[in-house]
């Protein structure tokens, strides 16, 4: 039988006209969303007229942030991975209708459930991802193992979701309505993509539309919700609330637990504590000196399953670079909104921090990586397995001047079969959206030989070992040792790296 579709032509250029079929929608929160016939874009209509100044805004995402996005840098990667951005709009009678290209299919779910199809082939928001309890032996409706990834895939989400905001409030925008409903994720992959991108603020021109999603909500906007809207203390959604949900994204990602929903409760009305324990009152639940909003054992048993445990999994496991982003996020910056880090802060946090993870030496542990705790016998804290043998440690110097070289605060951990880039070779290249095909290629390996470490020099041309005063040529190794000192390049912004042994 043959479906009935409907064809719509497009606002923008009257020569063009898109198809739908005509039959039971997706509802979303305002919009009703049709497939075309070859499912490979979708016709979203908003259920009610739109104003002028919503065509307005609908109008300006979809043609000059758009362009600026397709003649921008790594448009590509934007554009096909990291949004899912509307590209045309339609008119039907009095409903205005977006056009947004369908979701890869990486991110529906092959299986879902564990013995169920309930959720086959539906959308992998965020939010089945951020909970323990899909993944809990013990709980009826869990997420096959399959689906989930391990530890490792959530950093490189994080750094997508990351890279999404910087790029948006680079261009002078805001989401305005960032949560785990609308984005996309795909841990087998490591993806993420960032969808609702209609509802975009502009500073001083279109005003946010939502206040956003209970649990990102930023505190003022919860804070000053009963003023008018007009009221110059009215605090409204823009990039710095955007700058709390990414915070609240990136704990819930790696740590499974909300930073703010702790063993408090403000008030016996659940409306009023939701806006008081979100809003004016928030305190985060690992606040170091403040032990108000700690979770309380009787509190946990009920809720283990749901958020996790704080004492046994506490936030300072993501290592120093995150754990002072958390601090300042939730500390400092929960009531001051000036002072939260902005998306680049998370990304070179996120991106140091990948250096410093370390395999997890349990075959069944199911985070299958961990980051080192800066102590000389590192153990698993998801598994409690501690590292087997003597653990690398290099940390990067770079030349300050003539024979002057300082630290550089990052270090990488080894472990075997990982590999050397070119930007942890030379300052001159940046790990970002940026980098080329070439760039991206490995330069050297780390590997575990005849009971050594070594390095294995695949092609950088001037590595040397500085305190045996020898050459490293391409296809050549060095082994690590306590103390070892090896220059990676010659070139100006090249790195020299010095080696501890740990667990000796």
């Amino acid at each position: 039988m043959m479906k009935k579709t409907v064809k719509v032509p497009s606002v923008l250029d009257a020569s063009k006209t898109y198809e739908y079929v005509d039959e039971s929608p997706v509802q979303g929160g305002v919009k009703d969303v049709y497939f075309s016939p070859n499912r490979d874009y979708v016709v979203a209509f908003y259920r009610t007229p739109l104003e002028v100044d919503q065509k307005e805004r609908i109008k300006r995402i979809v043609s000059t942030y758009l362009d600026n996005i397709q003649n921008g840098n790594a448009s590509e990667y934007f554009i096909d991975e990291i949004f899912r951005w509307p590209y045309d709009i339609v008119q039907k009678d009095k409903l205005t209708g977006i056009v947004v290209p369908v979701y890869h299919k990486k991110f529906f779910f092959a299986k879902g459930y564990v013995g169920s199809d309930t959720i086959m082939g539906g959308d992998k928001v965020g939010k089945w991802f951020t909970s323990p309890m899909f993944r809990n032996q013990h709980y009826p409706l869990r997420l096959d193992r399959s689906e989930l990834g391990d530890w490792l895939s959530y950093f490189q989400i994080a750094i997508n979701i990351s890279r999404g905001v910087k790029k948006l409030h680079q261009m002078g925008l805001a989401h305005s309505d960032l949560s785990y409903n609308n984005i996309l994720v795909d841990p087998v992959t490591k993806s993420a993509c960032i969808i609702d991108i209609d509802g975009l603020v502009v500073p001083k021109l279109f005003h946010p539309e939502v206040i956003g999603t209970a649990d990102f909500i930023a505190p003022e906007v919860l804070r000053t919700k009963h003023l008018n809207i007009k009221d110059p203390d009215r605090k409204l959604p823009n990039q710095k609330t955007d700058l709390h949900a990414l915070a609240v994204l990136i704990y819930m990602y790696l740590l499974r637990r909300h930073p703010l929903r702790g063993g408090k409760i403000w008030d016996l009305d659940s409306e009023k504590d939701e806006l008081l324990s979100m809003g004016e009152k928030a305190i985060f639940v690992e606040h170091p000196t403040d032990t108000t909003n700690y979770v309380k054992p009787d509190h946990l048993k009920k809720w283990d399953a749901f958020w996790g445990d704080p004492k046994k999994v506490p936030y300072t496991i993501t290592g120093p670079y995150l754990s002072e982003l958390f601090r300042k996020a939730f500390i400092d910056g929960l009531h001051d909104p000036i002072r939260r880090p902005i998306a680049n802060e998370w990304e070179t946090a996120l991106l140091k921090t990948v250096d410093l993870i370390q395999p997890c030496h349990n075959k069944d542990c199911a985070e299958k990586w961990y980051v080192f705790d800066n102590s000389n016998q590192p153990r698993c804290p998801f598994c409690g397995t501690p590292h087997q043998g003597t653990l690398p440690v290099l940390d990067l110097y770079f030349k300050f001047k003539d024979d002057v070289w300082k630290p550089e605060n990052h270090r990488i951990m080894v472990y075997h079969n990982q590999y050397l880039f070119k930007w942890h070779v030379s300052k001159k290249v940046i790990r970002n959206e940026n980098l080329t095909a070439e760039d991206k290629r490995p330069v050297g390996y780390f590997t575990f030989h005849q009971g050594k470490w070594v390095l294995v020099n695949q092609s950088l041309p001037s590595m040397k070992d500085v305190t045996e005063q020898k050459e490293i040529p391409p296809n050549s190794m060095v082994e690590l040792t306590d103390g070892k000192k090896i220059l990676l390049s010659d070139e100006e912004g090249g790195r020299l790296i010095y080696v501890t042994l740990a667990n000796q």
